[in-house]
């Protein structure tokens, strides 16, 4: 189901974070999302809603119509999540969507100033997306950011459109280096040296060398990278040129034998089969190929370290490296499907949209969800050692006291169709459960489901794929009477009941103790039949006896499922661990005081410190 999706950002000049955030809000346009853009400048984009707001002017009075305009905005366009490009624009849109039940997820694009950080993480809202793991790093230790809220996803890169360019080479063997980036800040300075001490050598000793300088905010660049450019364009002529900021920079990167640069412009360098040299506000990686990709990849080639120090280029070191390159001497190897699978937009904007749902569910419910867990609701006291039933007359006091609480139930389907936007975020109940049966016991059928017709309560039963089976056959001694299991048909009454049906494997068996293509086809197969035989959606799986571990998450996750569900371990929230969410055991002797603890907030916290799981 599609999003509305607000963007905004600070586009005062065209940064990386810019491009960022055009191609992705253009890119989630594309795939049907409603999307809308609040940013500096008129018509940044022709795919897109663009509204103009004045982000990067930081005035008092500014900021208070900025977070003004933004709340009216996401009322009347009935926005389901706000996506921050820059501080300027985190800080107006944490006011603005405040009070709000539309959470607020921001990209980092860069080091965070320290001081003012650490009064205002709150600022970016429920999640974090850093664009490389060094940016990770500085914000979890400098700027103490809670790991959890924090996401590693890289600008993306549109490799379909990448593979449209065509290369052109100069016919005469001319070898053209280009820089490409911004000229002010630290980047314009390292450039500055670049052209003051690095560029005369390869100009005077390489004659088939040409330069060119591409990038914005000429006024800003330093008076010595002036100074020298004028000298060497004197010296010699056209074969060092500025061009000033381009639109057309795919072009002028593809049309390179060399790109130097960081960050995005690295990045782009290499997808189109240009060689790049990384160097950025932060480091110099050189030259990069297969040997430091990963090095580069971690430090968003160049632009980022974990922990601030001075960075002065070595100018001799890569006047040296560049001459090797220009002679040969230096292979250039890049693992072009490795890049395609870590910068392929498809799997970054999909990560994305599984954030914004995550971010979603955090803001309207930052609590835990009592998930309650029922088995057998028989008529009278059963013979079971395991004690997982409660009698008809004791469930019908639980669902009187859900009601007088002011409980509301519902479903993992519910909650994932809040978490996309296909229900609006105002119908989440105040005060949410879920309520949850294994096994599909007759009883269930015949005691249980008319006492939650009555009460107005659903739930989601977890059924098994094996619809032959009868009776509960995995509890040995069990009451036998007591284990007989629904028929598909009386299955089928829940569905039009309005019950979400579960997976909980084919034959109940301990999955940890199978090898993977037995998990796996217990798992598959069980949905794959339900499925079919009920004619139901199946988004949830139950564990058997609540037993999992990394290897079975990871299967039930690949799977297709959207929750695993466990019994007494898991996350604080669902939105902690989807695959392996917290339920807590019903049992024959719960009193009001058990029910009231049980279906509380806080009690998932508790049952952790006293528990320890």
């Amino acid at each position: 189901m599609p999003l509305r999706i607000l963007h905004v950002l600070s586009s005062n000049f065209f940064a990386g974070s810019v491009a960022y955030a055009l191609q992705v809000a253009e890119k989630q346009a594309a795939d049907g999302h409603e999307v809308i853009m609040a940013t500096d400048q008129d018509g940044l984009s022709g795919k897109i809603t663009c509204l103009r707001l004045p982000v990067s002017d930081r005035s008092l009075l500014q900021r208070i119509r900025n977070i003004l305009f933004l709340r009216k905005v996401i009322r009347e366009q009935n926005i389901s999540v706000v996506h921050a490009h820059s501080r300027a624009a985190s800080w107006i849109a944490s006011h603005a969507v405040r009070g709000t039940r539309v959470p607020l997820v921001s990209t980092i694009h860069g080091r965070q100033v320290k001081h003012s950080a650490l009064k205002s993480n709150d600022i970016y809202g429920e999640k974090v997306f850093a664009i490389c793991p060094q940016l990770i790093d500085h914000l979890v230790n400098e700027l103490h950011m809670d790991r959890q809220k924090l996401v590693s996803l890289p600008n993306p890169l549109d490799f379909e459109v990448l593979r449209q360019f065509k290369r052109v080479r100069a016919k005469d063997g001319t070898k053209v280096i280009s820089v490409v980036g911004r000229l002010n800040g630290p980047k314009g300075v390292h450039i500055a040296d670049l052209v003051a001490h690095v560029f005369p050598h390869l100009l005077q000793h390489f004659p088939a060398v040409s330069i060119q300088i591409v990038g914005g905010e000429w006024d800003s660049f330093p008076q010595t990278g002036k100074d020298a450019l004028a000298d060497l364009q004197a010296r010699f002529g056209e074969r060092i040129r500025y061009l000033g900021f381009s639109k057309q920079v795919l072009e002028l990167i593809a049309n390179s034998d060399l790109v130097i640069g960081a960050g995005r412009v690295a990045m782009e360098a290499l997808a189109l089969g240009t060689a790049a040299f990384a160097m950025g506000e932060a480091c110099c990686h050189g030259i990069v190929s297969n040997t430091n990709l990963s090095a580069a990849i971690g430090t968003n080639f160049g632009d980022i370290l974990s922990v601030a120090t001075p960075f002065y280029p070595d100018t001799d070191a890569i006047t040296r490296e560049l001459e090797a390159y220009v002679t040969g001497e230096v292979p250039v190897d890049i693992d072009l499907a490795e890049l395609s699978r870590f910068y392929d937009i498809n799997t970054i904007t999909s990560k994305i949209l599984n954030t914004y749902s995550s971010a979603i569910m955090r803001k309207l419910s930052p609590v835990a969800i009592p998930v309650l867990m029922y088995h057998r609701v028989p008529d009278a006291p059963i013979d079971t050692k395991h004690r997982t039933f409660v009698t008809k007359s004791n469930f019908k006091k639980h669902l009187r006291f859900f009601t007088q609480r002011g409980l509301s139930s519902i479903t993992f389907s519910d909650y994932l169709a809040f978490s996309t936007g296909e229900k609006p975020l105002s119908e989440f109940p105040r005060k949410p459960f879920i309520l949850t049966v294994d096994d599909g016991y007759l009883d269930n059928y015949s005691n249980m489901l008319p006492l939650t017709q009555k009460y107005g309560f659903k739930g989601v039963l977890f059924l098994l794929g094996d619809f032959s089976a009868d009776s509960n056959f995995w509890d040995v001694g069990e009451d036998a009477e007591a284990n007989r299991l629904m028929s598909t048909e009386q299955k089928r009454i829940f569905v039009e009941s309005g019950w979400e049906i579960g997976a909980h494997t084919l034959g109940h068996p301990d999955l940890t103790k199978l090898d993977d293509e037995e998990a796996k086809y217990e798992i598959i197969e069980s949905r794959n039949r339900i499925e079919h035989i009920l004619q139901t959606d199946v988004v949830s799986f139950a564990y058997p006896f609540g037993r999992y571990d990394d290897r079975i998450k990871n299967i039930v996750k690949q799977a297709g499922f959207e929750f695993g569900v466990a019994t007494d371990t898991g996350g604080l929230t669902i939105e902690d661990d989807r695959f392996a969410v917290f339920r807590v055991n019903m049992f024959p002797e719960e009193s009001m005081f058990s029910l009231f603890k049980k279906t509380s907030s806080w009690y998932r916290t508790y049952y952790r410190w006293k528990r320890g799981n």
